[in-house]
C-alpha cells in the first residue's frame, strides 16, 4: 500500500463545487474523443486481419521504427520487434539479457559486456562491438532526445575482445544495465544520429512494407532470427487517431489490439464477447507543466505564482468525472510506482486562495498559453477545456493550442518557436527506475539548456547537484535517501499546474493470447500468439 502523503502544513482547503452542468460537459467531451481541431486523416477499416495476422491500431503515428525521438510506449513495443539493445527492462521491472549474455559491474565506473554469441540482423550480418559504439555516438548527437535525459552521461565503449567490451563512465551510473535498454543497436555503416527510416535490426521480425507519413508497417517473422521464432507471423501497424474509430474497428474484429484507451471507451468494451480489457498501474507521469524559460520578473518565473495556481485546479473533479477514476492524482514528483520514488506532497484544491495569492503576488490578472499534442494522454482535450474552465473561476484566462501528431511540438518544447506558458506532456518510464526520470526532468544544466535538452528549460542548480550526487552513489541505501530528499526539493520549486499517473488500458481480441503487459506500459510482440 501507497504511504499517506505529507499533509498540508496550511488549513484545510474549503471545496467550491464545480457545477454539474461542467461535469457533464467534460465527462462527455473526454467520451466522445472530441478534439479542437482536425485531427490527421485516416483510412477507414479496411477487413479484418487474416488468422496469421495481428494488427495493431496506435492513437499516435509512429513515424520511425528508430527510438531516438519516437518514443510513445507503443512505438516501443514495435521498435523493439525489430531493433534490440543490449538489455530490456522485464517483469518487475528488472534488467534482463537480450543482445548480451553478460553485463556486469567491474567497477564503479566500468561494466564488463559480452555480446551473446550467434546474434545477428535481418540480413545475416553479424552485430559487432563496434554498431554499439557507433549506436551511442549517435544517440549522443540527438538534440532534444527523450532518452539521452535519462542518462547522467553516455558511456564509452572500450573493446577487449572479438564479443566483449568494456563500458566507461566519468562517475558511477549504478543503473547503467536498465538505461542500456533503450539504446537499440543498428548495423555501425548505417547508421546516423537522424531517426532512421530503415528498419534493418536483430529483432525477431523484419519490415516487409513502410509508409512512415501514415505510420503504417507491415513486419514479417525474421528468418535469420537468432532466437527464439516469433509466434505471429505478420504484424499490421495502423495509425488511427479517433478513439471511436479505434473502437468500433477492435469490435468488429478490424483490428486485434488498441492502447490508450479513455476510461469511457474501456467501460464500452469490458465484458463484450470476443474483448478483453488490461489494466496495470502506470509508471507514465502525465504533466500541466510550467515553461521554466520565462524571464526573471515574469509571474511563472516565481515559484509563489506557480504554487498560487495549483490551488485553482480540482484534481478530484478532474480524476474522477473527466478521467473516470482511471488515473491517480500526483502526489510526488515521479509516479510512486517506480523504484526510489516517494510522495512529497499533494495538490489542493482551493480557488479562494488561488484568487488572493494572486492578487497580493500582483499577478491576479494573468494570461495563459497551454499547448499539447493529441494523444498525449487518454481524454487529453477533455482535461485542457476543464483546467481552461477552473483557471477562469480565478481569473486567469487561458488559450489552448492543440498540436497534430507528428507536427512541430518539439521546436515549440525546446523554446524555439512560439511562447507558452504551460504544456500538457506525458513522460514515461522505459527502465522503471525513479532515478532515470528524476534525470531526464529534473537534471538541466545551462550547458544543456544552451542545446535545448534542458526538460522544458528546467535548470535548478541545487537540485542538479543534488541529482547528480545520488545518481553516482553506489550504495543503494544512500542513493535512496538521497533520492527521498532531492524529489523533496523538486516539488518545492512548483514544477507543474497539476500532474497524475494514468493507469494503463489496453484491449484486445480474445483470439490474442499470451500479450503479458508490463508496468512501464509495454509488451513483448514476439511472444503473443493467435487463436483461431
Amino acid at each position: 500500500m501507497t504511504p499517506t502523503p505529507p499533509s498540508d502544513p496550511l488549513d484545510a482547503p474549503r471545496r467550491e463545487p464545480v457545477s454539474r452542468r461542467t461535469l457533464l460537459r467534460w465527462g462527455a467531451v473526454g467520451g466522445a474523443g472530441v478534439a479542437l481541431g482536425p485531427l490527421a486523416a485516416c483510412a477507414g477499416p479496411t477487413g479484418a486481419p487474416g488468422p496469421g495476422t495481428l494488427t495493431l491500431g496506435l492513437n499516435r503515428s509512429l513515424v520511425s521504427l528508430d527510438n531516438k525521438l519516437n518514443q510513445f510506449d507503443a512505438a516501443v513495443t514495435v521498435q523493439r520487434a525489430v531493433r534490440q539493445a543490449l538489455t530490456r527492462v522485464g517483469p518487475g521491472m528488472k534488467p534482463r539479457l537480450v543482445l548480451a549474455d553478460r553485463f556486469e559491474m567491474a567497477e564503479p565506473t566500468a561494466w564488463s559486456v559480452r555480446l551473446r554469441e550467434g546474434v545477428r540482423y535481418s540480413d545475416g550480418s553479424p552485430v559487432t562491438v563496434e554498431d554499439v559504439a557507433t549506436a551511442l555516438t549517435m544517440y549522443g548527437k540527438v538534440n532534444g532526445s527523450f532518452l539521452l535525459g535519462l542518462f547522467p552521461e553516455l558511456p564509452t565503449v572500450e573493446k577487449t575482445g572479438a564479443r566483449t567490451f568494456l563500458l566507461h563512465t566519468q562517475r558511477p551510473v549504478p543503473v547503467l544495465d536498465r538505461l542500456m535498454a533503450n539504446i537499440h543497436i543498428t548495423p555501425a555503416a548505417a547508421n546516423r544520429p537522424e531517426e532512421l527510416q530503415t528498419g534493418l535490426g536483430s529483432g525477431p521480425y523484419r519490415v516487409l512494407k513502410a509508409n512512415s507519413g501514415a505510420g503504417e508497417y507491415t513486419l514479417g517473422r525474421n528468418p535469420k532470427y537468432w532466437g527464439p521464432r516469433a509466434r505471429v507471423e505478420t504484424v499490421r501497424v495502423r495509425f488511427v487517431p479517433e478513439e471511436s474509430s479505434r473502437v468500433v474497428a477492435l469490435r468488429s474484429g478490424e483490428i486485434d489490439v488498441v492502447d490508450t484507451l479513455t476510461p469511457d471507451s474501456a467501460e464500452q468494451l469490458t465484458g463484450l464477447p470476443g474483448v478483453e480489457v488490461e489494466e496495470t498501474s502506470g509508471v507514465r507521469m502525465c504533466q500541466l507543466f510550467y515553461n521554466f524559460r520565462k524571464p526573471q520578473g515574469t509571474p511563472l518565473a516565481d515559484p509563489r505564482v506557480r504554487q498560487a495556481l495549483t490551488y485553482a485546479i480540482d484534481g478530484k473533479a478532474l480524476v474522477d468525472d473527466v478521467l473516470n477514476g482511471s488515473a491517480e492524482a500526483a502526489r510526488g514528483v515521479v509516479p510512486l510506482a517506480l523504484e526510489g520514488a516517494v510522495p512529497t506532497g499533494s495538490y489542493t484544491y482551493d480557488p479562494g486562495r488561488a484568487r488572493a495569492l494572486l492578487t497580493s503576488l500582483g499577478a491576479a490578472d494573468l494570461r495563459m498559453r497551454i499547448i499539447w499534442e493529441s494523444g498525449e494522454f487518454a481524454a487529453d482535450t477533455s482535461v485542457m477545456e476543464a483546467v481552461v474552465d477552473m483557471l477562469k473561476n480565478v481569473g486567469v484566462r487561458a488559450s489552448l493550442q492543440q498540436f497534430q501528431p507528428g507536427g512541430d511540438i518539439l521546436t515549440w518544447r525546446q523554446g524555439k518557436a512560439g511562447d507558452w506558458d504551460v504544456i500538457g506532456n506525458g513522460y514515461g518510464s522505459p527502465t522503471g527506475q525513479a532515478l532515470t526520470v528524476l534525470q531526464g526532468m529534473y537534471g538541466g544544466t545551462a550547458a544543456k539548456e544552451r542545446t535545448r535538452d534542458a526538460f522544458m528549460g528546467y535548470v535548478v542548480p541545487h537540485v542538479e547537484r543534488q541529482l547528480t550526487a545520488a545518481s553516482t552513489q553506489v550504495d543503494d541505501a544512500e542513493r535512496t535517501r538521497q533520492l527521498a530528499e532531492v524529489q523533496k526539493a523538486i516539488w518545492d520549486t512548483w514544477p507543474s499546474l497539476w500532474a497524475f499517473a494514468p493507469k494503463t488500458l489496453l484491449a484486445r481480441r480474445d483470439r490474442v493470447r499470451d500479450l503479458s503487459l508490463l508496468t512501464i506500459n509495454s509488451y513483448d510482440l514476439s511472444a503473443v500468439r493467435l487463436e483461431g
